[in-house]
């Protein structure tokens, strides 16, 4: 690993305000961010980036590397949660492997804007059309992770393929994958003219959004993480290690698709980042039983704080040494 990529990344503002918001909870500070603030932001986040990613789509020319790209993002977010899930069954219940599986087969929003923050500060680019691949890598681990536990859990089959047909449906009309697609279609539609006009609201501010969308996680994961410690030492390890994994393999072999490293690294940190907002929400309909409060702050409170500290750096080493 590069010891300045690590050093950068430990001084990105960004984190900074990451790490203020699990000092101030640790304080007992009252400092919060407003409940309907920080769904604005997340939105905001979600809008950009898809905006900005349908722009650079819209300049470039369609060849077989955009569906080779797209076929890679959907077999990783297919055959990790496949893996990771016989890993947890030996310790946890099939409801909870099952959600678990699916919160790492699928991808992080905000860990997707982080590294793009990420990319910028290093001079690197990357194709826009890695926007619609994280987008489509959102249903297929949590469809997997249902199907499991559908084939490994025998009571209550007609109830869990009801749960499936809501979950596929939930999966492409979640409100998150909605409006990344939706932006990125819209961005792919408008003219460099229009762009123009909305590029102060889509450009000039989004590193301050995020440092602040950062603080308000720091925050929630601050308030969560003494609750996961309980859960035991297996989770916690699965949490941290399973990600610089998933993410330093998936950097290695997707020189097979692509030899831009900007894509290659958001390839990596996609198959590396772990859903805390969608997966939650499809579980909640499709796995009632699975505990939210053990995947949550596994993806939130550990893996994300991981890839955003040591993964990013070695990641990016991989991909420039591979």
């Amino acid at each position: 690993m590069d010891l300045h990529l690590l050093i950068d990344n430990l001084t990105n503002p960004a984190l900074l305000f990451f790490i203020l918001g699990i000092v101030a909870v640790r304080l007992k500070s009252d400092l919060a961010i407003p409940d309907q603030t920080s769904k604005f932001i997340s939105l905001y986040l979600l809008f950009s980036i898809g905006f900005k990613g349908g722009q650079e789509l819209a300049h470039s020319e369609f060849s077989m590397s955009i569906i080779y790209a797209i076929i890679f993002g959907m077999c990783t977010a297919t055959i990790i949660p496949v893996y990771t899930f016989f890993i947890l069954k030996k310790k946890l219940s099939v409801y909870n492997a099952g959600a678990i599986a699916a919160a790492y087969g699928s991808v992080s929003a905000v860990t997707f804007v982080t590294a793009v923050s990420f990319l910028e500060i290093q001079n690197i680019g990357f194709n826009g059309h890695m926007v619609a691949v994280m987008a489509l890598m959102e249903a297929p681990a949590i469809i997997i992770g249902v199907i499991l536990i559908r084939i490994f859990v025998k009571n209550d089959a007609s109830k869990e393929q009801q749960s499936l047909k809501q979950i596929i449906k939930h999966s492409f009309t979640n409100g998150s994958v909605l409006l990344i697609l939706g932006s990125l279609i819209i961005g792919l539609l408008a003219s460099d003219e229009q762009a123009m006009g909305i590029k102060p609201f889509t450009t000039d501010i989004f590193k301050g959004f995020l440092a602040i969308f950062l603080l308000d996680m720091g925050i929630v994961s601050g308030r969560k993480l003494q609750d996961f410690l309980k859960s035991g030492k297996f989770t916690i390890l699965f949490a941290t290690v399973i990600p610089l994994v998933n993410g330093l393999i998936v950097a290695y072999l997707s020189r097979i698709i692509t030899q831009e490293p900007g894509d290659r690294f958001i390839m990596a940190v996609l198959a590396a980042s772990a859903s805390y907002i969608a997966v939650p929400a499809a579980m909640k309909i499709a796995v009632p039983k699975a505990n939210p409060g053990i995947f949550i702050p596994m993806a939130l409170a550990v893996t994300f704080p991981v890839n955003i500290t040591i993964g990013m750096p070695a990641y990016l080493a991989v991909v420039l040494c591979s």
